[in-house]
């Protein structure tokens, strides 16, 4: 095609239906969008009619403009794709490549210190949401995405559906934490704020679930109030499940399948922060003879 005399808008359709039949995820798709949007905006023109240098001079650009390397490398990743899928010039990337990105090892907090945000929520619909991410080390959207039929309470396990990369997988439900889905359960009926078979934790329309969003200001809530003076996200919950189970010493490939990691060295991660496990090594300083 000749996508030069294509308006703007034809060329946005033609992204989201190759988008569309290779499957992506919603977010990627606006993510994707967002990245010619923004590309386009500081082009002044049609993105389609960009050279390669513009493309080289844009990267400049971003990086002058201080954007980490995570939202760069996301930038690259959606020009690449409008310009090798959707427009079928992909020699024009050539020049704009991705940045290594720091590697960095995430907070946990101590026991303790989950047991006091936990209890910290504002309300029983938060603590019951804030014990689901830690006591089974979901994601913020899978969390959000939870529905009644999920829990089965005789197998003791949690359905995790379509989670990251469109895969089913299963996750331990303990007696604690049935206890208080149970508790939740009940005094969300009773005020009527649950369908039966609908969304674990609804929205403020029952008819739709909990919005990341709105998780993420409760988190923070928690946290303030516990007085976790440590850099914290729901994400850390996750980070906390991992490294805890990992200082009970369960088997790191177990931890993998639960977490939903695609590869071991993912996972691996959380040797480097199971600081239990760190203490319990011996250094060869104490195995030194006597001089």
């Amino acid at each position: 095609m000749d996508s030069t005399t294509q308006p703007t808008s034809e060329l946005r359709q033609r992204m989201i239906e190759d988008m569309r039949m290779r499957k992506f995820a919603d977010k990627t798709q606006s993510h994707y969008l967002r990245a010619v949007r923004q590309f386009s905006r500081y082009l002044g023109r049609m993105p389609d009619t960009a050279t390669a240098e513009e493309l080289r001079q844009y990267q400049l650009h971003l990086v002058d403009q201080g954007i980490s390397p995570v939202s760069l490398n996301a930038a690259i990743s959606g020009l690449r794709f409008f310009f090798e899928i959707t427009l079928g010039h992909g020699e024009l990337m050539a020049k704009m490549q991705p940045v290594h990105v720091p590697h960095k090892l995430p907070v946990i907090l101590s026991r303790e210190e989950v047991a006091r945000l936990i209890a910290s929520a504002g309300s029983l619909k938060y603590q019951a949401v804030l014990s689901v991410a830690y006591g089974t080390g979901l994601r913020a959207s899978e969390v959000c995405s939870l529905k009644v039929g999920d829990i089965d309470s005789e197998r003791m396990t949690l359905r995790i559906e379509q989670g990251k990369g469109r895969k089913d997988r299963y996750v331990m439900l303990s007696p604690v934490l049935l206890e208080r889905l149970r508790a939740w359960w009940r005094a969300a009926h009773a005020k009527g704020k649950m369908l039966p078979g609908g969304w674990l934790f609804p929205g403020m329309n029952p008819i739709d679930p909990m919005s990341t969003r709105q998780l993420n200001r409760a988190f923070h809530a928690a946290a303030d109030e516990a007085q976790i003076d440590k850099r914290v996200s729901m994400h850390t919950l996750r980070h906390c499940f991992a490294t805890h189970l990992l200082e009970q010493k369960e088997d790191i490939r177990v931890i993998q399948v639960l977490l939903g990691h695609k590869k071991l060295e993912t996972t691996a991660l959380y040797a480097q922060v199971a600081t239990d496990i760190l203490r319990e090594v011996v250094s060869p300083l104490e195995t030194l003879p006597p001089a």
